[in-house]
């Protein structure tokens, strides 16, 4: 009882990324009880792969729309659930360096959906995979993953971290990498799964860089937490040929918040001072 106390408190108080590789873990642990059941009664379905997974069938997606999400959760092999989250746990935590953890659950949801809307167009289009639609099912948190993954790698392309053996990378390196990997193997065994994590890697692209070419756009919106309003001035004009002089200037606070926040974009949060992140906490306060 002590134990399930301690799990259920160590779940209220986790972070997103945590929550989200609990739910997927419990779910992954669901599936392999399921399935050893199967296996002893000699069941040829495992209900609960049965019941979440998303079919390539758009009649069979009609009878379970819940599926476009709930394949996002659901994984039956230990090594693609263990890929999985340690791409999560990694990039998920340097995306809420820079964003919210709202935004990450949204990243990691809307990926999952436009993922699977892909997987479900491919097999009902093209030629190659529509004699299969039947047959063929999507499951796993990659979709989910690429979109947080190619979203942060879009805003902060130039971040760089060390890989043992290998030395410092950038991010967008990597990001082309894995993208690169996908699409070698699309005439593979796995062509469903591989254009799922095409479809969550383009929804985080295009959707960061919509977001920020507005002004008032989401990515912006963590500047602005540090950012103070300045206040309106008039400006008194004595003749109509004089230009009137810019009557709003930075304060030095407001240069020391830019020249970190630009050192963050660049190089990323961990190679901040002490002083410069208790300054930048200070700031956020105010």
């Amino acid at each position: 009882m002590d134990v399930l106390e301690n799990l259920k408190y160590r779940f209220k108080h986790a972070g997103i990324v945590e929550k989200l590789i609990y739910i997927n873990l419990a779910v992954f642990l669901l599936a392999f009880i399921t399935n050893t059941f199967g296996f002893l009664f000699q069941s040829k379905t495992n209900f609960l792969v049965e019941w979440l997974a998303l079919p390539a069938n758009f009649d069979d997606f009609l009878i379970k729309p819940w599926t476009i999400f709930t394949y996002g959760f659901l994984h039956t092999r230990f090594i693609h659930i263990l890929f999985n989250l340690i791409i999560l746990f990694f990039v998920g935590n340097l995306f809420i360096d820079y964003f919210t953890q709202k935004q990450l659950l949204t990243f990691y949801l809307l990926g999952t959906f436009f993922g699977g809307i892909v997987f479900i167009l491919s097999y009902n289009y093209f030629p190659a995979l529509v004699n299969s639609s039947h047959i063929n099912v999507l499951l796993g948190a990659s979709a989910g993953t690429s979109a947080i993954l190619i979203g942060i790698a879009t805003y902060i392309p130039n971040y760089s971290f060390k890989i043992p053996l290998i030395g410092y990378v950038k991010l967008w390196h990597v990001a082309i990498f894995l993208i690169l990997i996908d699409i070698i193997q699309i005439a593979g065994n796995n062509t469903g799964g591989h254009l799922a994590h095409l479809g969550g890697a383009l929804f985080g692209f295009f959707y960061v860089r919509s977001a920020s070419n507005k002004e008032l756009g989401l990515f912006n919106s963590v500047k602005k937490l540090f950012t103070k309003k300045e206040a309106k001035l008039k400006t008194v004009y004595k003749s109509g040929n004089k230009t009137p002089k810019n009557s709003v200037n930075k304060t030095k606070n407001q240069q020391e918040i830019d020249a970190i926040l630009d050192k963050i974009s660049k190089s990323g949060y961990d190679t901040l001072s002490k002083d410069e992140k208790e300054f930048l906490f200070k700031q956020g306060k105010n």
